[in-house]
């Protein structure tokens, strides 16, 4: 009788478990190549958005960015307004920046 209830418990746990990952795993994720045309830092520095023009589609894309390496670069001026982006983005509502580099150079 123990066994089948300690098998009952983790079949479910597993179960749920599997459930979280998978909704996890079906956010969609976005790229794109392009100008920066606006960057706006947070007034803590913890967190910037930059608006990048889609080269390809030709809209504009609002992506937030809250890793320091990618914030250092702006408060440095290593990356400006104007510079050309490859950026991949979780779009969540907010499209938060899972990668942002400059395209060329180094």
């Amino acid at each position: 009788m123990k066994i089948k209830f300690s098998t009952l418990i983790v079949t479910a746990v597993l179960g749920f478990s599997g459930a979280a990952f998978t909704a996890n795993a079906f956010a969609e994720e976005g790229k794109l190549v392009g100008p920066i045309t606006k960057i706006t830092m947070a007034a803590d520095g913890k967190s910037a958005t930059a608006v990048l023009k889609d080269t390809k589609a030709g809209a504009s894309v609002t992506i937030t960015i809250t890793d320091d390496l990618t914030l250092d670069k702006f408060k440095d001026k290593r990356i400006v307004e104007g510079d050309e982006i490859r950026a991949r983005y979780e779009k969540d509502g907010k499209n938060t920046s899972k990668s942002f580099k400059k395209t060329a150079g180094c």
